[in-house]
């Protein structure tokens, strides 16, 4: 049993996969850019305003003065077709790239029971990347392209041809593509139908029409068959386009990148890989690069959470000039299969996580996130914040005792006044909420450290005091002056 994954218009449909807007437009689809260029697909929109395929460009404004014309663009039908490619690989690994728009997969290793519904999966995955397929079911890939081009891009989309001869017999000669003499010489015989043609003998026909006409007539019965010629997997999973025109603004880059993510997705669940690392290239129009290499927090191949990695990045870039063109790259690797303890402190969510660390960057800054780290130093306050870690670390275990009272700092340290008994020790301490005369006092401990370096050298005074209406506090001196740092419990 063989399917295929048809997409009609194949070339219109990855024009207007990369430009919406035009969809519901009179657009027409040149087959060149030459002078005589034809019409070679057409929207609904413009079919109803009277343009019809063979058409010249002069022809088709005649018919349509507001018709778009567009030539055929390679990079997005090169696009569609890494699609389709993909969506093939899903049914199965051996996969044939038949013709644009047309992809060929051998299901004979599959059960019958999984064929149908992993073809509608297939096709759903398509429709999700805006690109209406059909599809046939039947025993020879012939057959099966004869029942793709038969059904529509409207449910059910799938045909599943059991009897092949009669459903054959109705199909318009057309279908099997028959050479324009031999269409002709067939329609004065009154032959219009698959069904006519192989009514007349087989033989008959070969000695009447030659070697095209035998091939023909069994096309038409569908005696032909043939081996699958097996697409080669692609070794990275790239997408990059060059932009028709500069782009400046962020929402037309996150639309082309949606495209490019959910492809690209859908190559790496078809492979059974996931993503482990992305990298984006924005060519300028001054002619440098803006790249930023992205370490995922685990590997992937969900579209929604690599969007969501490069939406949180490129809200922070402001680049100097336009975007001229844009390159994403994944690298694959296995997904990650772990099954979580009972008492396991992973993130639940690492993506999410990430996410929000990059919008909480993009908000408050680069350098002011992270996990706070004491710095290798005896100065207070020193740290340093390192990227948080996927797991969260189990709490060391205290090696000494907690001894004495707590000390609750004040953050910042307030200011304060401070008498002093002979020049040495507090004797009253005025501060914004607090004052009052020292009854005891302990210290001074001092401290100072990095004389080194002129710009970071630092000392400080410390005493304990208690103030005679009540309260215990830590007063602090250093060359800016008193301060009160905090209160002890």
């Amino acid at each position: 049993m063989f399917a295929v994954l048809h997409l009609a218009d194949f070339a219109l449909h990855a024009l207007l996969r990369h430009a919406p807007d035009l969809g519901a437009r009179p657009v027409a689809l040149l087959s060149s850019d030459r002078a005589k260029a034809t019409v070679v697909a057409l929207t609904a929109a413009a079919r109803t305003r009277g343009v019809t395929a063979g058409l010249t460009a002069p022809q088709a404004l005649a018919r349509c003065a507001d018709l778009i014309i567009r030539p055929t663009d390679p990079t997005a039908e090169a696009e569609a077709s890494a699609a389709l490619l993909a969506a093939g690989r899903l049914l199965s690994p051996t996969v044939e790239t038949t013709a644009p728009g047309i992809v060929t997969a051998d299901l004979r290793a599959l059960p019958a029971v999984k064929r149908t519904p992993l073809v509608r999966t297939a096709l759903d995955q398509l429709e999700e990347l805006t690109l209406p397929a059909t599809a046939g079911l039947a025993a020879t890939p012939l057959l099966a392209l004869y029942a793709a081009r038969q059904s529509v891009a409207t449910l059910p989309r799938l045909r599943l041809v059991n009897d092949g001869r009669a459903f054959l017999a109705p199909l318009p000669l057309a279908a099997a593509d028959p050479a324009p003499e031999l269409a002709a010489i067939l329609l004065s015989w009154g032959v219009t139908t698959l069904g006519q043609l192989t009514a007349l003998p087989k033989t008959d026909v070969a000695q009447r029409l030659g070697p095209a006409g035998l091939a023909l007539w069994e096309r038409a019965a569908g005696e032909t068959t043939r081996p699958l010629v097996p697409a080669v997997t692609p070794p990275v999973f790239v997408a990059e386009r060059e932009l028709e025109h500069a782009v400046e603004t962020l929402e037309p880059l996150l639309f082309l990148l949606r495209r490019f993510i959910d492809r690209l997705a859908l190559e790496l669940r078809a492979a059974a890989l996931a993503a482990s690392d992305m990298t984006l290239t924005l060519s300028l129009e001054d002619e440098s690069q803006h790249e930023r290499h992205f370490r995922l927090p685990e590997p992937t191949a969900h579209a929604e959470l690599l969007f969501r990695t490069l939406d949180a990045h490129l809200e922070t870039v402001r680049t100097t000039t336009a975007v001229v063109g844009l390159r994403l790259r994944l690298t694959p690797t296995r997904p990650l299969a772990r099954q979580h303890g009972l008492f396991d402190t992973g993130l639940r969510d690492p993506h999410g996580f990430a996410d929000t660390l990059a919008r909480t960057t993009a908000l408050i800054g680069t350098g002011r996130v992270g996990t706070p780290r004491s710095g290798n130093t005896h100065r207070p306050d020193v740290c340093r914040l390192d990227p948080p870690l996927p797991t969260v670390e189990p709490a060391a275990p205290e090696v000494l005792p907690r001894l004495g009272l707590a000390l609750r700092r004040f953050r910042p340290p307030q200011p304060a006044t401070v008498e002093l008994i002979e020049g040495r020790a507090p004797g009253y301490v005025w501060t914004a909420g607090r004052q009052g005369a020292v009854h005891a006092h302990r210290g001074p401990w001092h401290g100072s450290g990095e004389w080194w370096q002129p710009e970071e050298s630092w000392e400080r005074e410390e005493w304990d005091v208690a103030l005679a209406d009540g309260g215990l506090y830590r007063v602090l001196r250093t060359p800016d002056g008193w301060w009160l740092e905090g209160e002890y419990d």
